[in-house]
């Protein structure tokens, strides 16, 4: 009597189990809100005079929304507010800025019914604002740089589902951000920040 009572709980597990696996996976039309904390670590590359111009790295607060297109495709953008940085020349401090960096990716989610690890790689674009920009370098202030960059964004990630609803994400984002250095009105080279995001977080699914 007990095996059989043992082989009876086990398939009601199971079939709660599978039935959980199937209430929780992605639908088309379905909206997943995630709210990460992400460390910021720019490559600081270069190009001419510029090349010795970098940022610093930074954790950032992002927020995230996912929209399923279908159970498998999703259209993820986020946001967060503009962020200030402050700007080295030589690894000397010479000013900072602030850049709001929106960006939209089109995902592919693998496995959007397992119950236990959900993966997706992503491609978009990427649209970061320069603003407040204070660089003083040999006793100048006309130190200025292009306001508006527009580049590529790779995006891969997990969802590891907690409930039918709640899921802990961890992600990952290279973005190509890049903007032309001058002084005094003449280009002196571009500066590459193009950062590494790497991003844990949690995600609500509407």
């Amino acid at each position: 009597m007990s095996v059989q009572v043992v082989r009876s709980a086990s398939r009601t597990l199971m079939a709660a189990a599978a039935l959980l696996a199937v209430a929780s996976a992605a639908q088309a039309g379905d909206v997943m809100v995630r709210g990460r904390v992400l460390y910021l670590d720019p490559s600081n590359d270069g190009t001419d005079t510029a090349a010795a111009v970098s940022l610093n790295s930074k954790y950032i607060w992002e927020i995230d929304a996912s929209y399923f297109v279908t159970p498998n495709v999703a259209l993820e953008l986020i946001a967060t507010n503009p962020q200030k940085q402050t700007v080295y020349l030589n690894g000397n401090r010479v000013g900072s800025l602030r850049h709001l960096p929106p960006t939209l990716t089109l995902q592919y989610h693998f496995a959007p019914s397992n119950p236990v690890v959900r993966p997706y790689v992503g491609l978009g674009v990427n649209y970061t604002h320069i603003s407040a920009v204070k660089i003083s370098v040999a006793s100048t202030n006309d130190v200025t740089l292009e306001h508006n960059s527009w580049g590529l964004a790779y995006n891969a990630g997990a969802d590891f589902p907690i409930t039918d609803k709640l899921s802990f994400n961890v992600d990952f984002k290279k973005i190509d951000l890049q903007t032309d250095a001058k002084l005094n009105g003449n280009k002196i080279g571009t500066v590459k920040v193009d950062p590494v995001l790497f991003g844990i977080g949690i995600g609500y699914k509407f």
